[in-house]
């Protein structure tokens, strides 16, 4: 198996949901993080956390993916022993509202797609050359089971994560005869803050979602994410997609009564 121990793992979107769980994940590994979201507060106090309970070094910093400008200068500041940069986690995405194509508003379609397409290649681009260069890295990208299939309502949001997809198996082909690793980990649903953002901030419309549900914990994504990252450096998993029980496509959820 690969060990995680000392290895530098960058994860977007750490604080909440799947990103942090993944940051607890690899931490108890032992594994140094470089962590960033946009909610700098929140990150802080789990990187504090995280620190005392695992004693690893952490790197934090706020960011917002959608800022190209601001991605390659954070990726330029950072100092000369956090820049071999071993797995990245592209985690952070969103979902926005629950409508038609015709119907979406601008700034969901503006929004699903800087944050899940551009953003994601925004790091891509800034953090791949130096493992080229290094020619060792793994890079993780956080699909979804609607980059394999698609709903209703939920065009935009499936073609952003189809495009996910398509970069993560094209991404594998540019890295052909490199010794990186290009993988995908595809959940269904998975109980966090996804659906309260999705209908901005309608608890009553996000707690429907999962209701009646066993669904999928971010805990269970993060143990998908390490089995990708430890297996042995010839072995290279594609895509895992992963549902809970009750679910068996999209559309098809089982309720309790």
């Amino acid at each position: 198996m690969y060990t995680l121990k000392d290895r530098i793992v960058f994860i977007t979107g750490a604080s909440s949901g799947i990103g942090a769980a993944c940051a607890e994940a690899f931490a108890a590994q032992g594994s140094r993080l470089i962590v960033c979201a946009r909610r700098i507060e929140r990150l802080r106090k789990l990187v504090s956390e995280w620190e005392k309970k695992f004693k690893i070094s952490i790197f934090a910093f706020e960011l917002d993916v959608t800022r190209p400008d601001r991605v390659q200068q954070e990726m330029d500041l950072l100092p000369h022993e956090w820049k071999e940069i071993d797995i990245l986690i592209n985690n952070a995405g969103k979902a926005l509202g629950l409508d038609t194509s015709y119907e979406t508003r601008l700034d969901h379609i503006d929004g699903m797609f800087d944050t899940n397409v551009k953003g994601l290649l925004y790091l891509n681009r800034t953090i791949i050359p130096g493992m080229i260069e290094r020619n060792r890295g793994h890079v993780i990208h956080i699909g979804s089971v609607a980059g394999r299939w698609v709903y209703p309502g939920g065009t935009v949001y499936c073609a952003t994560k189809h495009a996910v997809r398509a970069i993560n198996e094209a991404l594998k082909m540019d890295l052909h005869g490199t010794a990186i690793r290009v993988s995908s980990v595809d959940p269904g649903h998975v109980e966090t803050e996804f659906s309260l953002v999705r209908f901005e901030d309608d608890t009553e419309r996000a707690e429907s979602v999962y209701r009646g549900v066993d669904a999928l914990t971010p805990k269970d994504v993060a143990d998908t994410v390490i089995f990708c990252a430890t297996r042995p450096q010839h072995v290279n998993i594609n895509d895992m997609s992963l549902m809970c029980v009750d679910q068996s496509s999209p559309t098809m959820v089982n309720r309790d009564p």
